[in-house]
C-alpha cells in the first residue's frame, strides 16, 4: 500500500473530510500512475477521488471497534521516531 495513506479509523478526534480527501487522493494517483493528470483526464481523476472519499467516509461511519480511539499525537510521535531511527535525525526535510 502506498506509505502516505495513513489509517484513519479510530482516532480522537475522528478523521476529516479533508484527511479522507487526501487518502483518497493518494490511492487515485497510485492507482492510475498519475500524478497529476492531463486535461483530457481531469474531469475522470476528479470523478474517482470524490467517489473513493465518499465510500471511504461511509466506510469510516459504518466500522465499530471495541477499542479505545488512538490519540493522533501519539501516533504522529511514533511515526516520527520511527522516520529518525529509520533515515537518521529529523529536522532536515521540508516536512515537520
Amino acid at each position: 500500500m502506498c506509505r502516505n495513506i495513513k489509517t484513519l479509523f479510530n482516532f480522537e478526534p475522528p478523521a476529516t473530510e479533508d484527511e479522507v480527501r487526501a487518502a483518497s487522493l493518494q490511492f487515485v494517483r497510485k492507482i492510475s500512475g498519475y500524478n497529476k493528470p492531463s486535461q483530457a483526464n481531469q474531469e475522470a481523476f476528479e470523478t474517482a477521488v470524490d467517489s473513493v472519499a465518499k465510500v471511504a467516509q461511509d466506510l469510516l461511519g459504518s466500522l465499530t471497534t471495541g477499542a479505545e480511539p488512538r490519540d493522533r499525537e501519539a501516533e504522529a510521535a511514533k511515526a516520527r521516531a520511527r522516520a529518525e531511527k529509520r533515515f537518521g535525525k529529523a529536522g532536515t526535510g521540508a516536512a515537520a
